[in-house]
């Protein structure tokens, strides 16, 4: 690895511009959208039968985009159901932004939130300090397991965590998208930023037959436009790339054969393919449901 290459972490103003043209350029959140306007009513049709509360734990809530569309659905199926809907989340940008959302959201008089501005490892940490082990009726980690030293470990401990009905959501990128197969042929070639791991759903699904756990998984197809990252100089296509690497200015700071190497793979049919002249990238996602 080139010593002036940096983990684009390392820059938070630069990793917030390139995570927004992400978000911009790909169908990220439409197809979570789309799982939890199709699938999730089936998903949670009976974790709350019975019971007067229901238990909901948002493991890396970010600013609460998505924890509020599957809040609605919950809302859906147990009308006037007290619901205590708890997160965790380290950022104290997003539990500002996930505040803002809350007070700016209605028909949410029977949610109570509170927010812990800590890591899941450090929320189970304190957890096991003080001998609580409370029962949860959803649990789920969006996007967020790239972000802890050992998955397995974070699993089985939420996993522990659920109801008799309960049910833990995972939502990660697919064992068949272009970033596990950037992230095998490059990732230790690449800055990338500890505790983050490059891990997708195949490696999630070894963890839980490891385990032993019961599971059900949702492929969710999705793509991003990296048309841009072809055009030399063109300011979104750098971001893109420094987001797509994990690297800070990617274009200006990686050696120049490592450069070549990931621009042409990044074209090659295992990352991305060619529609009306534009270059989509691989970016689908798996949804994993976990039983008890």
């Amino acid at each position: 690895m080139a010593s002036s290459m940096r983990s684009l972490i390392s820059n938070h103003s630069r990793y917030v511009e390139s995570f927004r043209l992400f978000l911009e350029n790909s169908t990220e959140h439409e197809c979570m959208l789309e799982f939890i306007e199709k699938k999730l009513p089936d998903i949670i049709s009976s974790i709350g039968n019975g019971k007067s509360a229901i238990n909901i734990l948002s493991v890396g809530g970010g600013a609460g985009e998505i924890d509020l569309q599957i809040l609605s659905k919950l809302q859906a199926r147990y009308p006037g159901v007290a619901i205590n809907h708890e997160v965790i989340e380290p950022s104290d940008e997003q539990i500002c932004h996930y505040k803002d959302r809350v007070a700016k959201t209605s028909n949410l008089e029977n949610v109570k939130f509170t927010w812990h501005k800590e890591t899941s490892h450090e929320y189970e940490r304190r957890m096991n300090a003080k001998q609580e082990f409370k029962k949860w009726d959803f649990v789920h980690m969006i996007q967020m397991l790239y972000y802890v030293q050992d998955i397995a470990a974070t699993i089985r401990y939420f996993h522990s965590l659920l109801d008799a009905k309960a049910k833990l959501l995972i939502i990660i990128v697919s064992g068949s998208s272009g970033w596990d197969t950037l992230w095998k042929k490059y990732g230790s070639l690449l800055p990338l930023n500890a505790p983050s791991c490059y891990v997708s759903s195949a490696d999630i699904k070894k963890v839980l037959d490891t385990e032993g756990l019961k599971y059900q998984l949702f492929e969710l197809p999705s793509s991003m436009d990296i048309t841009n990252c072809f055009i030399e100089g063109n300011k979104d296509g750098e971001l893109l790339l420094d987001f797509l690497t994990e690297t800070y200015e990617f274009s200006k700071t990686a050696p120049l054969h490592l450069k070549n190497a990931i621009m042409e793979d990044l074209k090659k049919p295992e990352c991305s393919g060619e529609r009306d002249g534009k270059v989509f990238f691989n970016n689908n996602l798996s949804a994993i449901v976990i039983e008890p």
